[in-house]
């Protein structure tokens, strides 16, 4: 093959790009759903009138599962050290319950049944100080009616 045939070739590709590559005009429309809307109005509603939290009864209460998050403040080797995090986190929040588990060769200490993210997220923020090893795990978590 000649160099003629070469930079025919190219010109010729090269033209055929810059034809496609033209910018083309047109109309967009959008189409979404009302009720986009509608979470948005409660979702601004809802962070200006927060919901009242009520006590939990949990000797009364009906204990179920759900989906939810908890904070693993301990992981290592050792077992004593495993039970002795979670008395010093018992000691200091006596009303978050601690879970101890055991898959080789670690011990995990992971703390809370959260069930929305951010409010795990937030108490993670509270303990990294105490604990600087936090992690968020998503699992089967107890809830009381």
């Amino acid at each position: 093959m000649n160099y003629k045939s070469i930079i025919l070739s190219l010109s010729l590709l090269l033209f055929s790009v810059a034809v496609f590559a033209q910018e083309k005009k047109g109309n967009l429309e959008i189409v979404k759903s009302p009720m986009i809307d509608l979470l948005q109005e409660r979702r601004v509603y809802f962070e200006n009138n927060p919901v009242e939290v009520r006590p939990v009864d949990k000797e009364n209460g009906t204990r179920s599962t759900v989906l939810g998050f908890r904070v693993q403040i301990y992981s290592g080797s050792s077992r004593n050290e495993a039970y002795a995090t979670q008395a010093r986190f018992q000691k200091q929040y006596k009303d978050i319950a601690t879970y101890v588990s055991y898959t080789q060769p670690n011990y995990r200490v992971k703390v809370g049944d959260f069930r929305s993210r951010s409010e795990a997220q937030a108490f993670m923020r509270e303990v990294k100080n105490d604990y600087p090893m936090v992690f968020l795990f998503t699992e089967q978590v107890y809830v009381y009616y």
